[in-house]
């Protein structure tokens, strides 16, 4: 895997420099699919360096919609719901490129990806 493409490609997905404080996201991101990999499929395969890219987009949202993100106003507190879109969109992504990848990775008949 090419970690300055994963990189890159974070950027992308999330609409944010990859920083310092992204860093703990991608290595487990790269770890995970390491550990996904079957033994006989090519480690340099870009997709790859897609799906890293997706599952940290994925955790980096996460870790945002659990914070609070509500708004206060004049007329009182008010939940911010466009976190949860944007993670339900990360979502998507990250499912799209564990279909991508089927024949590299290790499948599963059961994937749970969501979030409340």
């Amino acid at each position: 895997m090419n970690l300055p493409k994963i990189k890159s490609l974070f950027t992308l997905f999330s609409g944010n420099s990859c920083t310092e404080q992204h860093e703990p996201l991608i290595e487990a991101a790269v770890m995970e699919v390491e550990g996904m990999i079957l033994e006989n499929a090519d480690r340099e395969d870009p997709r790859l360096d897609f799906l890293c890219a997706a599952i940290a987009n994925f955790r980096y949202y996460q870790a945002l919609s659990a914070q609070d993100r509500s708004e206060y106003t004049y007329g009182g507190k008010v939940i911010n719901d466009s976190d949860g879109k944007i993670l339900k969109f990360a979502e998507g992504l990250l499912k799209g490129y564990f279909r991508l990848c089927e024949e590299l990775i290790k499948g599963s008949d059961f994937i749970f990806i969501g979030a409340a």
